[in-house]
């Protein structure tokens, strides 16, 4: 059974250079992190196929899924448990195709029509947003709102993970609006200590679903 997290950490080393994919993944895991994607666009692709093989190691030691952002190739050769497309990476069905049905696929949306093509192409999980306003991914579009968020988690039948913003102050919000969790970069990665920032969005999510 495919096993789609509440608290989705992606480790990026471009937004901060003081921590390794390797040593993000460890602090987001110790913070109570249950999903890894490990993010990476540039860099050749040998290197970047050792460093997922590292952080999906520390993951399968975890019982923590883990997930390659983009990069289809990379996340074959990782063996990682699945795969997150954006609207112009490789289509969601012929990666489904290479990766069997066993594999999460998961796919990126910033409207309803977008989240709509992902249900209907296969994807397990939509990541939608960004839902508040964020300077972590240079393509991110405008701000969608808990409203949009709202209409697309009552529009489409798999699970809505909500990115974008995204706070242990906010989490709640996220969660009344009916997503099934969330998806952070810079409040983890950015911060001074990873793992207890990561702690905080852990309490946050347990706060809003006990």
């Amino acid at each position: 059974m495919k096993k789609i997290g509440r608290l989705h950490v992606l480790t990026d080393t471009v937004l901060q250079s003081r921590f390794t994919h390797a040593e993000l993944a460890g602090f987001a895991i110790a913070g109570g992190a249950d999903t890894i994607q490990f993010r990476q666009k540039q860099g050749p692709t040998g290197e970047l196929i050792e460093v997922a093989r590292n952080v999906k190691r520390l993951c399968a030691q975890a019982g923590v899924t883990f997930i390659v952002n983009d990069r289809l190739d990379v996340a074959l050769a990782a063996e990682a448990d699945g795969v997150h497309l954006g609207q112009q990476d490789f289509p969601i069905p012929m990666g489904r195709d290479i990766l069997g049905k066993n594999r999460i696929i998961g796919g990126s949306a910033a409207t309803l029509e977008e989240a709509q093509k992902c249900l209907a192409e296969g994807a397990d999980y939509v990541g939608f947003g960004p839902v508040f306003p964020t300077s972590s991914k240079d393509d991110a579009g405008p701000v969608s709102g808990i409203e949009l968020l709202k209409q697309v988690v009552e529009a489409i039948s798999i699970p809505v993970i909500a990115i974008g913003g995204i706070s242990a102050e906010n989490t709640a919000e996220i969660l009344r609006a009916g997503a099934h969790g969330i998806a952070v970069i810079s409040a983890v990665c950015c911060r001074r200590n990873p793992e207890q920032a990561t702690g905080a969005l852990h309490r946050a999510l347990l706060t809003a679903t006990s």
